[in-house]
């Protein structure tokens, strides 16, 4: 995995328009978490903007019922590995939506996503609360 992303630079095109993204490749830039803005997103993951992916990844899901239809989850590339030499960084996250009229099944392992991308930075109290977002249309178990 760690050699194919320094091949494709973390973006390979899979056919059909489709682009896999290497999800900790695409959180691993420095972002200040208060003050953020778009230009300081790496232009090779602005321009992702609008496109299909596949993302291999983690749901977090901390506001959970407790149902295994899920409307909305947080995407990291590995919850237990991503915050390990500090807190959580907004860059590791994806904040993932069911397209309108699907429900999503909750997994606890790994899974691949299929989406559209969007990278938009939003503020909301003073800090950066999320610069990538998702409209999930499929969700699965990675194999």
């Amino acid at each position: 995995v760690y050699l194919n992303s320094v091949i494709t630079g973390g973006i390979q095109d899979v056919g059909n328009g489709v682009k896999q993204v290497d999800l900790k490749a695409m959180s691993s830039f420095p972002l200040d978490q208060a003050n953020g803005q778009l230009t300081d997103i790496p232009e090779k993951w602005r321009a992702l903007d609008g496109q299909k992916v596949v993302l291999y990844g983690e749901m977090w899901q901390p506001m959970s019922t407790g149902d295994n239809n899920v409307k909305r989850f947080d995407l990291c590339y590995s919850i237990a590995k991503c915050c390990f030499t500090g807190p959580p960084l907004v860059q590791h996250f994806v904040q993932s939506t069911a397209v309108p009229g699907k429900s999503l099944n909750y997994y606890d392992n790994l899974v691949k996503v299929v989406g559209t991308l969007h990278v938009n930075v939003k503020h909301d109290q003073g800090k950066v609360t999320s610069i990538y977002q998702l409209d999930v249309e499929n969700i699965e178990p990675a194999t």
